[in-house]
């Protein structure tokens, strides 16, 4: 994870704008740690800031990716950018051999911002105003294709914000008073915003299609950037699976009530492919925390079952898909989840989680169920798990996904049957939630009617796809595991080296209690620069010096 605050340092009364500054602080890990717990930001000065919390999609985990990203001209601009762009390499080859702006990266977040700042640029001023920005940011849109939900701050200016055409990402403005002045935010989450202070009823959803411009002392500019008719609203129906918080509301709808909603389908579903027969053997429910817990409250009460938290979540251990590399991904889900041994022994359960995406993710939660009739081990290597779950018996285990198959080829449902699913992860049987159900379960809370992006399970994005664009992102993805395997080469390391890394430095913090645990993850990503993951020496900032 990567963590970035930008401040905009204003110019003492009556000095030039031309003085204005930005200060960046940025840096790998949670965000508590990457600011020491706000002591880093709390003194900086300025009135406008930008901040932001990544884990990489097009691009990697080094902090050179991280955002925001600044380009000095035109003006000093800042951008952080949420989506993916699938016209990225075109895009590239513009900037390279028209707009003559060089590319450090592979991240998509780097090509907005210099579309952006070179469409800004054409307008020739020196100082630009409302219209000016808007109308580069159509010319942006003119250019850009995919999905974006994106934050910009221009020196001695404010802040723009502006939507994708179809509404892929959520983006949200409130607003608070604090001494008898009102602030302005802007976030892709409402519990952001209210976090903060701001009421749900000070908080609107910025349409598809739609910006928005903040400067000081002024109230916000909404502009329509693309005309409603060539707008879709189609938000990532991942969203309300997965990605945001249930206390979240997106384009008014709730989260945690979709996901409800979600957990009375699958009730559905379940009586349907199991019959009354198999649901009667079943003993209760057990969530997946914590993403399912809402379905799963919903779905013990339709199938007339027993609700039981049989796993309990380590929350010092963040979200485990968004780790580099599968071989911390799977040493991080056997440090997130235990099972209460008494909740599982000699019962039929009924585990339910958003999703079936990777299959180690699942052989844990399996092994862990099943273990339930041994002492649990810890500090094992992910291996040794996985051969314990195979060893272990159990009564009859049934999985249940609150979404449906996901079929991309790393995969676990890339052509795989349902049967042959349960077989890869050891369960009984598995049965998933229908696209159909899915889309109703979120839509029919809506008081208009809705659609939503579901290429992430049908292959059919709203965007559509340049040829290769899949193939690209594999091929930056391959060129990065190449790199990081002759590095760990050339430094002696092997991924067993890189593990007793990782576990050497949890056993030195093991004294610090619960920030050991916390810091379990930051450590893997440390360790992994340690293996030959470098930063770019050619960019610095604050913590660079600090370590």
């Amino acid at each position: 994870m990567q963590g970035s605050w930008l401040f905009l340092k204003v110019p003492q009364k009556g000095a030039d704008i031309t003085l204005a500054s930005l200060i960046l602080v940025q840096g790998n890990g949670m965000a508590a740690k990457v600011f020491a717990d706000g002591e880093k930001i709390k003194d900086l000065p300025g009135s406008m800031g930008l901040g932001h919390l990544r884990y990489p999609t097009a691009g990697t985990s080094s902090t050179t990716e991280a955002q925001p990203m600044f380009v000095n001209s035109p003006h000093g601009l800042a951008l952080t950018h949420n989506g993916n762009l699938v016209n990225a390499p075109e895009l590239k080859r513009f900037l390279d051999q028209e707009a003559h702006r060089h590319i450090n990266t592979d991240s998509d977040s780097e090509v907005m911002l210099n579309v952006f700042a070179n469409e800004l640029n054409d307008t020739g001023k020196a100082r630009v105003n409302a219209d000016d920005c808007f109308a580069a940011v159509s010319r942006t849109y003119d250019r850009c294709r995919g999905a974006w939900a994106c934050i910009a701050m221009i020196a001695g200016f404010g802040l723009i914000a502006f939507r994708d055409r179809h509404g892929i990402r959520p983006l949200l403005l409130g607003s608070r008073v604090v001494a008898g002045q009102r602030d302005w935010m802007i976030a892709s989450e409402s519990v952001a915003l209210q976090f903060f202070g701001c009421h749900s009823d000070d908080i609107v959803d910025l349409a598809p299609g739609e910006g928005v411009i903040i400067s000081k002392g002024s109230a916000p500019d909404f502009r329509q950037i693309v005309p409603k008719l060539e707008c879709t609203s189609k938000l990532d129906i991942f969203e309300h699976v997965y990605l945001s918080r249930p206390d979240s509301t997106i384009d008014g709808i709730s989260v945690y009530a979709s996901r409800r909603n979600m957990g009375l389908k699958l009730a559905k579903r379940i009586e349907e492919q199991l019959g009354p027969d198999a649901i009667s053997e079943i003993d209760c429910v057990i969530p997946i925390p914590e993403t399912a817990n809402a379905a799963s409250r919903t779905l013990a009460q339709t199938l007339g079952k027993e609700l039981v938290d049989g796993f309990v979540k380590n929350r010092y251990i963040f979200r485990t898909f968004i780790m580099p590399n599968q071989k911390l991904r799977r040493a991080g889900v056997r440090r997130k989840l235990n099972a209460i041994e008494s909740e599982f022994k000699g019962r039929n359960v009924l585990l339910v989680d958003d999703s079936i995406v990777r299959s180690e993710t699942l052989k844990l939660q399996l092994k862990l169920k099943r273990l339930a009739d041994q002492q649990i081990i810890r500090g094992t290597t992910s291996k040794e798990i996985v051969q314990m779950a195979r060893e272990a018996g159990a009564r009859k285990v049934i999985f249940a996904s609150c979404s449906p198959p996901i079929t991309q080829s790393e995969l676990i449902a890339h052509h795989r049957s349902q049967s042959e699913i349960a077989t890869e992860i050891g369960a009984d049987e598995v049965i998933y939630q229908t696209l159909e159900d899915l889309e109703a379960a979120v839509s029919e809370l809506s008081s208009k009617k809705r659609s939503f992006e579901v290429g992430v399970f049908t292959g059919k994005y709203t965007t559509l796809l340049d040829d290769g664009y899949l193939e690209h992102l594999d091929q930056i993805r391959g060129e990065r595991k190449k790199k990081l395997k002759k590095k760990a080469a050339d430094s002696t390391l092997n991924g067993d080296d890189l593990e007793k890394i990782v576990d050497a430095k949890l056993e030195n913090k093991a004294s610090n209690g619960h920030l050991a645990t916390a810091e379990r993850q930051q450590d893997a990503v440390e360790a992994t620069t340690e293996a030959g993951e470098t930063q770019d020496i050619s960019l610095h900032n604050l913590n660079d010096h600090d370590r």
